[in-house]
């Protein structure tokens, strides 16, 4: 099999680079080199930000009506292709192909969301806010935007960026993970394909170097970040401290509460789909199982459900999680196992799994920890792998209490058959995005993504409204026209109109 150079994308072609460094990009259930990605050097990323701001000067003024059909295509060519998409995730990525092809459809919606542009970038007017004045505000774009992507999501978390920064004006530098970059880049061949100009969607690959300068350069207006909370909380502080808008979304220990009154079988199934989906490689899954009063007896069978689910490569449509993404994830998911053995019950173990035909790969197995306390080591991190910790409380009061106790607001579920739990806990939960027998609350699109506390830096979340205001500017224009021949009431030195 031939090894994929992966270029840089500047001014609407794929640019070979001239990088010293580059990494290898492995297939983790085999441990085959299938890409090469390489770290950008300092001018190549300033080509990239010059062919974006030189774009701006006539992108900025290009109709709204034409940005749309622009997104109507760039919805269609990804909706086609959808197939290929998901096949270099799970090649680069690791999750199974029907959890690849989810995504894409994740992605697809924001870019959907976009295809509405001409009445999302709408101003608003007030005639005759004072005698023959008209006040009336525009929503402007900025410049050039930024972004910089985590591994996980290599469709979906791009598509949380560009597709309404530049369908409100906006040029843009993208900066996806290393780790899995083909599919990233080949959703940007398909925006070009689409019909967006030259320079208005560039990419460059690397490391913190390359972040950093992102971060520093003086002619990007805007940068949206997605990962860990140190690099996120290090972005938002660096790209804040050279004037730039900075949203950060970060890092996340998610709860599902599982009520006595709760569907069973729907709240077991969907709460180990969440844990353990993508070998619990998101930032929304739930990791942390809060079961309150009689519904703590039901352990026993989420540990036995667990143990049958099926552990395989992404290529295998029946598996149920895929491997980790690198063989250095996979031994800190078994340290932090480790680790916890000393702290809690390991009622599940996932470690020294083994997945016929390929020796290789970076698998874990599903994991359960119970007896779990907010001190521990195993509750503390962000595992960011197939571990679910699971809570025993007496009643819903003692649940919301555990869960607002976390730092982090990301997101979190309640299952239950109760309107009034459900309301209760919606109420009172300190947390950003709430599921109601939903396993990972992650809102539709024309809705904006609102992680809370630890989780997020930045006022505006991606997606929905708050990504129209985060892509933009408010500029009032207060307006007086006088008729041709009317004569000055002569000087007014008040600030009445």
């Amino acid at each position: 099999m031939s090894v994929r150079e992966i270029a840089l994308y500047i001014d609407g072609q794929p640019i070979p680079s001239k990088a010293e460094q580059w990494r290898d990009v492995v297939n983790p259930a085999t441990q085959e080199v299938v890409a090469r990605v390489p770290f950008a050097t300092r001018e190549e990323v300033d080509q990239a930000v010059a062919s974006a701001k030189q774009a701006f000067v006539s992108w900025r003024k290009m109709p709204l009506a034409k940005r749309m059909r622009i997104m109507l295509r760039f919805q269609a060519l990804v909706r086609e292709h959808t197939e290929e998409l998901a096949a270099l995730i799970t090649e680069e990525h690791g999750k199974t192909l029907p959890d690849a092809e989810g995504e894409v459809g994740r992605g697809l919606e924001v870019i959907e969301h976009a295809c509405s542009i001409t009445s999302l970038q709408l101003g608003e007017i007030a005639e005759n806010a004072a005698s023959d004045v008209n006040v009336y505000s525009l929503h402007q774009p900025l410049g050039v935007g930024a972004g910089i992507t985590a591994f996980n999501f290599p469709i979906m978390l791009p598509c949380f960026m560009f597709p309404l920064a530049i369908a409100t004006g906006n040029t843009f530098v993208l900066k996806p993970s290393e780790q899995d970059p083909s599919s990233t880049m080949r959703l940007v061949e398909l925006a070009h394909e689409a019909g967006v100009p030259n320079g208005v969607l560039n990419v460059v690959h690397g490391g913190p170097d390359v972040a950093n300068h992102i971060c520093d350069h003086p002619d990007i207006k805007a940068l949206s970040f997605i990962g860990s909370t140190a690099i996120g909380t290090h972005i938002y502080e660096r790209a804040g401290a050279a004037g730039k808008r900075v949203q950060s979304m970060m890092g996340a220990k998610n709860h599902c509460v599982i009520m006595p009154d709760a569907n069973r079988s729907q709240a077991i199934n969907n709460v180990l789909g969440s844990a353990f989906g993508a070998a619990g490689q998101r930032c929304m899954a739930n990791s942390v199982l809060v079961l309150v009063g009689e519904a703590r007896q039901w352990l026993e069978e989420i540990v036995e459900k667990s143990r049958e689910m099926k552990v395989g490569p992404g290529t295998q449509r029946d598996a149920d999680l895929g491997p980790l993404v690198s063989p250095a994830a996979r031994d800190r998911v078994l340290k932090l196992i480790d680790t916890g053995e000393s702290e809690a019950t390991l009622a599940l173990d996932g470690r020294g799994i083994s997945v016929e035909g390929y020796p290789d790969g970076n698998f874990v197995g599903p994991t359960i920890f119970s007896d779990v306390t907010a001190d521990m080591t195993i509750y503390k991190e962000e595992i960011f792998g197939p571990v679910l910790c699971v809570v025993g409380v007496e009643t819903l009061d003692d649940a919301i209490a555990f869960i607002n106790a976390n730092p982090n607001g990301n997101g979190t579920s309640i299952f239950t058959n109760s309107g009034w739990a459900g309301r209760r806990f919606e109420s009172d939960i300190d947390v950003g995005q709430v599921g109601i027998n939903v396993p990972i609350p992650v809102p539709v699109a024309y809705f904006s993504f609102t992680g809370s506390r630890a989780s997020k830096l930045g006022d505006l979340g991606p997606n929905g409204k708050q990504a129209i205001q985060f892509w933009t500017q408010t500029k009032t224009v207060t307006s007086r026209w006088f008729e041709p021949e009317n004569v000055s009431g002569g000087i007014n030195s008040t600030i009445s109109m």
